[in-house]
Protein backbone atom coordinates (compact mmCIF):
# COMPACT_ATOMS: atom_id res chain seq x y z
CA UNK A 1 0.00 0.00 0.00
CA UNK A 2 3.06 2.64 0.67
CA UNK A 3 4.11 1.64 -2.54
CA UNK A 4 1.41 2.27 -4.17
CA UNK A 5 1.66 6.16 -2.48
CA UNK A 6 4.83 6.55 -3.26
CA UNK A 7 4.87 5.39 -7.09
CA UNK A 8 2.73 8.90 -8.17
CA UNK A 9 4.60 10.95 -5.97
CA UNK A 10 8.11 9.74 -7.53
CA UNK A 11 6.71 10.61 -11.20
CA UNK A 12 5.28 13.51 -10.13
CA UNK A 13 9.27 14.57 -8.76
CA UNK A 14 10.54 12.85 -12.21
CA UNK A 15 8.26 15.45 -14.57
CA UNK A 16 8.33 18.64 -12.11
CA UNK A 17 12.44 17.90 -12.85
CA UNK A 18 11.63 17.28 -16.02
CA UNK A 19 9.74 20.57 -16.53
CA UNK A 20 11.63 22.89 -14.57
CA UNK A 21 14.50 24.25 -16.06
CA UNK A 22 16.85 27.26 -14.46
CA UNK A 23 18.68 29.21 -17.23
CA UNK A 24 21.78 31.70 -16.22
CA UNK A 25 22.38 34.93 -17.25
CA UNK A 26 23.97 34.71 -20.19
CA UNK A 27 21.48 31.93 -21.67
CA UNK A 28 18.69 31.57 -23.52
CA UNK A 29 16.02 29.12 -24.07
CA UNK A 30 14.33 28.73 -27.67
CA UNK A 31 10.89 26.63 -27.01
CA UNK A 32 9.02 25.08 -29.27
CA UNK A 33 5.62 24.02 -28.91
CA UNK A 34 4.64 20.71 -30.79
CA UNK A 35 7.46 21.49 -33.04
CA UNK A 36 6.44 25.16 -33.61
CA UNK A 37 8.46 27.75 -32.87
CA UNK A 38 7.07 29.46 -29.88
CA UNK A 39 9.12 32.18 -27.50
CA UNK A 40 12.53 32.39 -26.49
CA UNK A 41 12.70 32.23 -22.43
CA UNK A 42 15.01 33.06 -19.70
CA UNK A 43 17.24 33.90 -17.99
CA UNK A 44 16.02 32.41 -14.60
CA UNK A 45 13.34 30.05 -14.12
CA UNK A 46 11.51 28.36 -17.54
CA UNK A 47 8.54 25.85 -16.93
CA UNK A 48 8.54 23.27 -19.69
CA UNK A 49 5.99 20.70 -20.13
CA UNK A 50 7.70 17.12 -21.46
CA UNK A 51 6.64 15.75 -24.36
CA UNK A 52 4.84 18.82 -25.78
CA UNK A 53 7.30 21.59 -25.57
CA UNK A 54 10.73 21.58 -26.06
CA UNK A 55 13.40 24.11 -25.25
CA UNK A 56 17.22 24.77 -26.93
CA UNK A 57 19.64 26.42 -25.34
CA UNK A 58 22.01 29.46 -26.31
CA UNK A 59 25.05 30.61 -25.10
CA UNK A 60 25.02 34.74 -25.90
CA UNK A 61 28.67 34.91 -24.85
CA UNK A 62 30.91 35.52 -26.58
CA UNK A 63 32.71 32.14 -28.55
CA UNK A 64 36.94 31.96 -29.50
CA UNK A 65 36.72 30.03 -32.77
CA UNK A 66 40.41 29.02 -33.55
CA UNK A 67 40.30 29.00 -37.65
CA UNK A 68 41.93 25.96 -38.94
CA UNK A 69 45.27 26.66 -40.91
CA UNK A 70 44.73 27.31 -44.32
CA UNK A 71 47.09 26.76 -47.75
CA UNK A 72 46.06 29.86 -49.36
CA UNK A 73 48.03 31.53 -52.94
CA UNK A 74 48.31 34.83 -53.25
CA UNK A 75 47.82 37.26 -56.08
CA UNK A 76 51.52 36.94 -57.03
CA UNK A 77 51.68 33.11 -57.07
CA UNK A 78 53.82 32.43 -53.38
CA UNK A 79 52.07 29.46 -51.56
CA UNK A 80 51.31 30.39 -47.63
CA UNK A 81 49.97 28.43 -44.82
CA UNK A 82 47.79 31.07 -42.67
CA UNK A 83 45.70 30.66 -39.89
CA UNK A 84 43.23 32.71 -38.08
CA UNK A 85 41.17 33.14 -34.68
CA UNK A 86 37.23 34.15 -34.57
CA UNK A 87 35.32 36.01 -32.41
CA UNK A 88 31.61 36.45 -32.27
CA UNK A 89 28.57 35.73 -30.45
CA UNK A 90 24.76 34.61 -30.57
CA UNK A 91 22.62 38.18 -30.99
CA UNK A 92 19.21 36.47 -32.26
CA UNK A 93 19.18 32.99 -30.73
CA UNK A 94 15.86 32.19 -32.61
CA UNK A 95 17.70 32.58 -35.88
CA UNK A 96 21.00 30.89 -34.17
CA UNK A 97 18.20 27.63 -33.87
CA UNK A 98 16.07 27.89 -36.76
CA UNK A 99 17.50 28.84 -39.90
CA UNK A 100 21.10 27.18 -39.19
CA UNK A 101 21.31 23.41 -38.32
CA UNK A 102 25.18 23.94 -35.92
CA UNK A 103 26.08 27.83 -36.40
CA UNK A 104 29.22 27.25 -34.79
CA UNK A 105 30.37 24.51 -37.14
CA UNK A 106 28.87 26.44 -40.29
CA UNK A 107 30.81 29.72 -38.71
CA UNK A 108 34.04 27.75 -38.89
CA UNK A 109 33.52 26.76 -41.93
CA UNK A 110 32.28 29.98 -43.69
CA UNK A 111 35.29 32.08 -41.90
CA UNK A 112 37.99 29.50 -43.26
CA UNK A 113 36.57 29.89 -46.80
CA UNK A 114 36.36 33.83 -46.36
CA UNK A 115 39.70 33.69 -45.31
CA UNK A 116 41.39 31.95 -48.70
CA UNK A 117 39.01 34.35 -50.86
CA UNK A 118 40.18 37.56 -49.37
CA UNK A 119 43.96 36.30 -48.70
CA UNK A 120 43.97 35.09 -52.14
CA UNK A 121 43.32 38.83 -53.48
CA UNK A 122 46.42 40.39 -52.19
CA UNK A 123 50.15 39.66 -52.58
CA UNK A 124 52.71 38.74 -49.96
CA UNK A 125 54.05 41.87 -49.05
CA UNK A 126 50.42 43.09 -48.15
CA UNK A 127 49.57 40.05 -46.17
CA UNK A 128 52.12 40.88 -44.15
CA UNK A 129 52.29 44.96 -43.58
CA UNK A 130 48.65 45.37 -43.98
CA UNK A 131 47.14 42.53 -41.69
CA UNK A 132 44.81 44.89 -40.03
CA UNK A 133 42.88 45.92 -42.92
CA UNK A 134 42.71 42.25 -43.75
CA UNK A 135 41.36 41.50 -40.43
CA UNK A 136 38.54 44.28 -40.52
CA UNK A 137 38.11 42.73 -45.04
CA UNK A 138 37.14 39.23 -43.31
CA UNK A 139 35.15 40.81 -40.55
CA UNK A 140 32.77 42.70 -43.02
CA UNK A 141 32.44 39.81 -45.46
CA UNK A 142 31.35 37.17 -42.38
CA UNK A 143 29.46 39.99 -40.69
CA UNK A 144 27.15 40.31 -43.94
CA UNK A 145 26.99 36.42 -44.53
CA UNK A 146 26.02 35.46 -40.63
CA UNK A 147 23.54 38.00 -40.06
CA UNK A 148 20.74 35.83 -41.22
CA UNK A 149 21.95 33.36 -38.60
CA UNK A 150 21.72 36.03 -35.85
CA UNK A 151 25.18 36.06 -35.40
CA UNK A 152 27.52 38.95 -34.38
CA UNK A 153 30.96 38.51 -35.82
CA UNK A 154 32.59 41.01 -33.10
CA UNK A 155 36.37 40.78 -34.41
CA UNK A 156 39.01 38.58 -36.69
CA UNK A 157 42.64 38.41 -36.25
CA UNK A 158 45.41 36.17 -38.48
CA UNK A 159 47.31 34.68 -35.89
CA UNK A 160 50.36 33.25 -38.35
CA UNK A 161 51.40 33.92 -42.15
CA UNK A 162 54.20 31.02 -42.48
CA UNK A 163 56.27 30.66 -45.34
CA UNK A 164 58.89 27.63 -47.13
CA UNK A 165 62.17 28.40 -46.36
CA UNK A 166 63.00 29.15 -49.91
CA UNK A 167 60.79 31.61 -49.74
CA UNK A 168 62.23 32.98 -46.58
CA UNK A 169 65.55 33.11 -48.42
CA UNK A 170 64.23 34.94 -51.24
CA UNK A 171 62.64 37.56 -49.23
CA UNK A 172 66.12 38.39 -47.13
CA UNK A 173 67.68 38.78 -50.60
CA UNK A 174 65.12 40.74 -51.55
CA UNK A 175 65.29 42.95 -48.16
CA UNK A 176 69.48 43.07 -48.11
CA UNK A 177 68.91 44.66 -51.93
CA UNK A 178 66.72 46.94 -51.33
CA UNK A 179 68.70 48.27 -48.42
CA UNK A 180 72.04 48.32 -50.83
CA UNK A 181 69.58 50.15 -52.95
CA UNK A 182 68.88 52.81 -50.30
CA UNK A 183 72.38 53.50 -49.26
CA UNK A 184 73.46 53.82 -53.42
CA UNK A 185 70.91 56.15 -53.24
CA UNK A 186 71.56 58.14 -50.34
CA UNK A 187 75.35 57.68 -51.38
CA UNK A 188 74.09 59.81 -54.65
CA UNK A 189 72.26 62.69 -53.10
CA UNK A 190 75.13 63.40 -50.88
CA UNK A 191 77.75 63.79 -53.48
CA UNK A 192 74.83 65.93 -55.66
CA UNK A 193 74.53 68.18 -52.84
CA UNK A 194 78.01 68.24 -52.17
CA UNK A 195 78.86 69.16 -55.79
CA UNK A 196 76.36 71.99 -55.48
CA UNK A 197 77.68 73.93 -52.90
CA UNK A 198 81.09 73.61 -54.52
CA UNK A 199 79.54 75.17 -57.64
CA UNK A 200 78.10 77.75 -54.90
CA UNK A 201 81.32 78.62 -53.63
CA UNK A 202 83.20 78.78 -56.65
CA UNK A 203 80.80 81.56 -58.19
CA UNK A 204 81.37 83.79 -54.79
CA UNK A 205 85.45 83.09 -55.06
CA UNK A 206 85.11 84.15 -58.57
CA UNK A 207 83.18 87.16 -58.40
CA UNK A 208 86.37 88.44 -55.91
CA UNK A 209 90.27 87.40 -56.87
CA UNK A 210 91.17 88.67 -53.24
CA UNK A 211 89.23 85.29 -51.75
CA UNK A 212 90.97 83.43 -53.87
CA UNK A 213 94.41 84.44 -53.51
CA UNK A 214 93.08 83.87 -49.21
CA UNK A 215 91.80 80.67 -49.91
CA UNK A 216 94.99 79.76 -51.67
CA UNK A 217 96.57 80.69 -48.94
CA UNK A 218 94.52 79.16 -46.55
CA UNK A 219 95.51 75.83 -48.46
CA UNK A 220 98.84 76.53 -48.15
CA UNK A 221 98.81 76.84 -44.18
CA UNK A 222 96.92 73.58 -44.45
CA UNK A 223 99.30 71.50 -46.12
CA UNK A 224 102.73 72.74 -44.24
CA UNK A 225 100.83 72.39 -40.80
CA UNK A 226 100.37 68.39 -41.72
CA UNK A 227 103.61 65.88 -41.11
CA UNK A 228 104.02 65.37 -44.97
CA UNK A 229 107.35 65.08 -47.46
CA UNK A 230 105.87 67.58 -49.41
CA UNK A 231 107.51 71.16 -49.77
CA UNK A 232 105.66 73.21 -51.60
CA UNK A 233 106.51 76.37 -53.33
CA UNK A 234 104.75 78.94 -53.54
CA UNK A 235 104.19 80.53 -56.88
CA UNK A 236 102.74 84.13 -56.98
CA UNK A 237 99.66 83.96 -59.58
CA UNK A 238 101.11 87.80 -60.92
CA UNK A 239 104.16 85.38 -62.00
CA UNK A 240 102.10 82.97 -64.05
CA UNK A 241 100.45 85.46 -66.01
CA UNK A 242 103.68 87.23 -67.04
CA UNK A 243 104.84 83.78 -68.37
CA UNK A 244 101.23 83.42 -69.97
CA UNK A 245 101.55 86.48 -71.65
CA UNK A 246 105.32 86.13 -72.61
CA UNK A 247 104.29 82.90 -74.34
CA UNK A 248 101.43 84.50 -76.63
CA UNK A 249 103.77 86.89 -77.50
CA UNK A 250 106.31 84.43 -78.76
CA UNK A 251 103.75 82.56 -80.60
Amino acid sequence: MIISYLTPLVLLLLLLAAAIRILPEYKRGVVFFLGRFQAVKGPGLVIIIPGIQKMEVVDLRIITLDVPEQDVISQDNVTVKVNAVLYFRVMDPQKAIINVENFVNATSQLAQTTLRSVLGKHELDEMLSERDKLNNDIQEILDVQTEDWGIKVANVEIKHVDLDESMIRAIARQAEAERERRAKVIHAEGEYQASQKLLDASEVLSKNPAAIQLRYLQTLNDMGNKNASTIVFPIPMDLIDSFKKFADKKD
